[in-house]
């Protein structure tokens, strides 16, 4: 028997573990391997036949439940929602309980470490939501899934949540007149007499169900080209086919090179760029993403082009590492937004990636107006509309370069790559994140990391500087004037420039305190001193010469 003070202890550490966990009911001794799914879709309703398969492997004794998530068909939504015939394992019913998106299934008898097991659940209904069965913006009946973030439940039955990696399949038989696409690669596609095709997907890289994709319409597909053996591949409206294969032409290939030299291999066995009508923007599917019905131009305008690089960056970053839970989106989105302004330095310059950090700082001032206690990394998330905001990508990806700013870019990358090594094709959290950047960079980051992610609050300075002429230095006095209740510690840069000479001395000083001066030695009189010249550093400011 354990003393008080040693229970006391595993209760805090117990806390503590999942204080920044959100409130999905995960049970890691159950690991969902694989999904199999098979579908039947007609053109007389919008009613879809499934069959699901899903093996599970037991890590631990004693578990004689399965829960799964699945909207089950109800009056509040107006029928919609799925209704269970049987499931099965082997020959074998099953027992089960189906209540509202809750399906427990009763496995007849515990299991053994160790154990794994396969069952079949046949079930159909109209989903509410996740797969969008409408027209497209020409009037054609298309079909298209939209997950994210928890909406997989709506017609599959799934442990919808980022901490569970699975293969999986799409089998799929529809009119024939239809192109289906999904994860993975295709493995069949058969006619059959009575006017369907039965087309056939697998994913054999395991991946967070919010990740699968289904795409259903009349599609012209072309096979752009290949990364390291690997298709690229577009899927357009057959109206759009000469714009959109124009438009997804470029700049793919690039990106898929880019990023895999600076992270890590590309795990995925396609990458298919698909318009669709379920998406705004664009929805990174793994090997399969998904951009919305006005995606295609004609023109490879700027904006539709960042939309791509940025999917693209999730491939790595929220697909191949996911995320643990979903305290922890920015690992998705504040990686993919920065790891596309990366992208864009590499292929357009320093300025482009200059002017999107200076966008998106403007875009995270506005926010924290009317939002100054809102941090990063989620508390318990329990709302899944909040779950991603502009700042877990614009001030995520402002945090990432501040970050490399603070350990330098080999460190940073060195960080990177060993992070995506360790967690690839598995899950991650923000803390696991920090240990590889502390292992690469030799630096300890709890401030960095607590300030700037673990809770609310900006940077607002009000400074000045002055030259004395008679000591021949620079007196500089800044003042941290937020109001909202917190104080940073940072480092600050300033540039100052002389008569004659078109670039800045840089001097880095570090702030610790509400307010701080700094003395540095000049010779003469700087014709401007301005703060930040390097675009480092997340703040705001007043800056002012004192006679």
């Amino acid at each position: 028997m354990m003393k008080k003070n040693q229970l006391l202890l595993i209760a805090f550490l117990i806390l503590s573990l999942f204080s920044r966990a959100d409130r999905y009911p995960k049970n890691p001794d159950i690991d969902i391997r694989h999904y199999r799914f098979e579908f039947v879709l007609s053109d007389e309703n919008d009613i879809i036949r499934g069959r699901a398969t899903i093996t599970a492997y037991f890590k631990a004794d004693g578990i004689s439940e399965l829960r799964l998530d699945l909207i089950k068909k109800s009056d509040s939504l107006e029928e919609k929602g799925m209704e269970i015939s049987s499931i099965t394992m082997g020959d074998q019913p099953l027992s089960f309980t189906h209540d509202k998106d809750v399906l427990l299934i009763d496995l007849g008898s515990s299991s053994e470490a160790n154990d794994e097991i396969t069952v079949s659940i046949e079930y159909k209904g109209i989903p509410a939501s996740g797969l969008k069965i409408a027209p497209n913006k020409y009037g054609d009946r298309t079909f298209f899934s939209d997950n994210w973030p928890n909406r997989a439940r709506n017609w599959l039955p799934t442990v919808d949540h980022p901490y569970d990696k699975a293969t999986s399949e799409m089998i799929v038989t529809a009119p024939a007149r239809y192109q289906v696409v999904s994860n993975g690669l295709l493995i069949e596609q058969s006619n059959l007499d009575n006017g369907m095709k039965r087309t056939h997907w697998k994913q054999s890289v395991p991946i967070s169900c919010w990740l699968y994709v289904l795409g259903v319409a009349e599609f012209a597909v072309q096979y752009v080209d290949t990364f390291e053996g690997k298709s690229i591949q577009t899927w357009v409206y057959k109206q759009d086919r000469d714009a959109g294969f124009y438009d997804f032409a470029i700049p793919t290939k690039h990106t898929l090179q880019f990023f895999s030299d600076y992270a890590g291999p590309f795990v995925y066995e396609k990458l298919a760029n698909i318009q669709s009508n379920s998406v705004g923007g664009g929805m990174e599917a793994a090997s399969a993403i998904l951009y919305g019905d006005k995606s295609v131009t004609g023109e490879r305008s700027t904006r539709w082009r960042n939309v791509i690089i940025h999917e693209v960056a999730h491939q790595w970053f929220g697909n191949a590492v996911t995320e643990y839970d979903w305290d922890d989106v920015w690992l998705s989105e504040g990686f993919a937004t920065y790891f596309t302004l990366l992208f864009r330095e590499h292929a357009y310059g320093r300025e482009d990636f200059v002017s999107g950090l200076k966008s998106s700082r403007d875009w995270i001032y506005n926010f924290y107006k009317d939002n100054k206690n809102y941090r990063i990394v989620h508390d318990n998330l329990s709302d899944m509309s909040q779950v991603t905001s502009g700042q877990t990508y614009q001030k995520g990806a402002w945090v990432l370069h501040m970050l490399r700013d603070r350990v330098d870019d080999e460190k940073f990358r060195e960080g990177i790559r060993n992070y995506y090594q360790r967690f690839v094709n598995s899950n991650a959290s923000t803390d696991d994140f920090k240990r590889e950047m502390e292992a690469s960079s030799g630096m300890d980051l709890d401030t960095f990391f607590t300030q700037w992610l673990y809770r609310g609050g900006h940077i607002v300075l009000d400074g000045s500087w002055q030259f004395n002429e008679k000591k021949k230095e620079i007196n500089i006095t800044l003042k941290q004037i937020q109001d909202d209740g917190y104080q940073f510690t940072f480092p600050i840069e300033f540039g100052i420039y002389e008569d004659g000479k078109e670039l800045p001395k840089i001097v880095r000083k570090e702030v610790s305190t509400v307010k701080t001066s700094h003395r540095i030695p000049f010779d003469s009189r700087p014709s401007a001193i301005v703060i930040d010249p390097r675009t480092v550093l997340l703040a705001e400011w007043t800056f002012i010469e004192k006679n």
